[in-house]
């Protein structure tokens, strides 16, 4: 089974590694692009069975700082 996680910084944390792809796109010639977030996903191989609370827990232990960070899980 595969689960993937995806990370972004939540809403009011600055974003340097944004901020700096937004600059790059508009020296590019891309100036329409008014912000830009990022994030990161993690793909899990998980043996059948893993429940997403699971899942979860990986999360809040150890793939997300929940501090600055929101998750969301999905499984298939």
């Amino acid at each position: 089974m595969k689960a993937r996680v995806y990370v972004m910084l939540k809403d009011g944390v600055l974003d340097p590694q944004g901020e700096a792809v937004r600059h790059a796109l508009g020296t590019l010639g891309f100036d329409g692009v008014e912000g830009v977030r990022q994030g990161k996903v993690i793909e899990l191989d998980l043996a059948e069975g893993t429940s997403e609370a699971t899942v979860t827990e990986m999360c809040e232990k150890l793939l997300a700082n929940t501090v600055i960070e929101s998750y969301r899980v999905e499984l298939g």
